[in-house]
């Protein structure tokens, strides 16, 4: 597997595995059949489990009982399930992990729902906390989760807003604070940050975790979506340069309305105002070659390892109190998973 080594693709897989077992047993008991096939079938359909397996590792790193950490963990997987089925509905996308999206599938007004129930669901397992962890740190472990809910929506809602708004004035540093809000809390920091106050029963200074957390995002995102444009459909599980055709501002975008010549940014500018319906296959491909001429996709693979780079430096900082252990590899692999991978 090239750079990724096996071992770390396992490991990767048990804590996910785990993680996905507990939040499986939220969704199970008396829901109607109308909430709980839906729902439980967009979580049986895997994915990476990257986020929960980030909380349990981090907590096994600094000592604590990843047992204890589940709870967080399920919630976690739950709510990120949620977020893809609503962030699905939002953009009309057709694939999720290689399947048809739940609103294709089941239509959109039982998706909207099964999306809700899972997010009200996640509630019940951070509610498990206080008898794992205790009213205080429980209490804590919530205010995280608050935290990273409101930013992560703020950052949903600004993307969306900048698609209605045909904006074209975009910087890389608007990309970064984006994804920020709308990829790094949840994706990331939320998960280091849990895991932290678990493990060490709260008594770590989360504040290193904030660049560590911000870099591992930036470059899982940034490589999504050149994932998005370059991955194959059946490795990538979506649809091939779907965030093209739903005007995504991606950092590729944002590049190539920099760099194109003023007859090429014209194009660019006359695409992104046309309605998502508008937007054929081939001329996104248009678009895409347009990238590939301007060097867009380069500039954002590279821009995706300078930060991977950064999070490297970053990671020994915020696990400076961690003694060497499996779970403190992992993390610190998950740096070079996160521009190399293929999904």
């Amino acid at each position: 597997m090239s750079a990724i080594d096996t071992e770390f693709v396992d490991e990767l897989a048990s804590y996910a595995g785990l993680a996905r077992r507990a939040a499986a047993a939220y969704l199970s008991g008396d829901l109607s059949p109308y909430l709980e096939v839906p729902a439980t079938e967009y979580l049986d359909r895997g994915g990476k489990g990257l986020r929960p397996a980030l909380c349990l590792a981090t907590c096994s790193a600094f000592g604590g009982d990843v047992e204890k950490a589940l709870p967080s963990a399920a919630a976690i997987e739950l709510l990120h399930t949620a977020f893809l089925v609503h962030d699905d509905v939002e953009d009309d996308s057709d694939l999720r992990r290689g399947e048809p999206t739940l609103h294709r599938k089941y239509g959109p007004a039982l998706a909207i729902n099964a999306g809700d129930g899972l997010a009200v669901v996640a509630l019940g397992a951070l509610r498990d906390n206080e008898r794992a962890l205790g009213r205080r740190l429980a209490a804590r472990v919530w205010s995280e989760f608050d935290f990273m809910a409101r930013q992560t929506v703020d950052g949903q809602a600004r993307e969306l807003g900048w698609r209605r708004d045909g904006r074209t004035d975009l910087t890389p540093d608007d990309y970064l604070d984006l994804i920020m809000k709308k990829t790094c809390w949840y994706t990331t920091l939320l998960p280091l940050r849990v895991g932290a106050l678990v493990g060490s029963r709260g008594a770590l200074d989360l504040e290193p975790m904030l660049r560590f957390g911000f870099y591992l995002g930036a470059a899982f995102q940034i490589r999504d979506d050149v994932l998005n444009l370059t991955g194959s459909e059946a490795v990538y599980g979506k649809e091939t340069l779907g965030d093209l055709r739903e005007g995504k501002r991606t950092l590729m975008l944002i590049h190539l309305l920099a760099a194109a010549s003023p007859s090429d940014r014209r194009q660019v500018v006359g695409y992104l105002a046309l309605d998502p319906s508008q937007r054929s296959s081939e001329v996104a491909e248009h678009i895409m070659t347009l990238m590939d001429d301007h060097g867009s996709v380069a500039f954002a693979d590279e821009f995706a390892r300078g930060i991977a780079r950064a999070a490297g430096v970053a990671f020994e900082e915020a696990f400076a109190a961690a003694p060497d252990s499996p779970a403190r590899r992992f993390i610190r692999e998950l740096v070079t998973y996160m521009v190399e991978r293929d999904r």
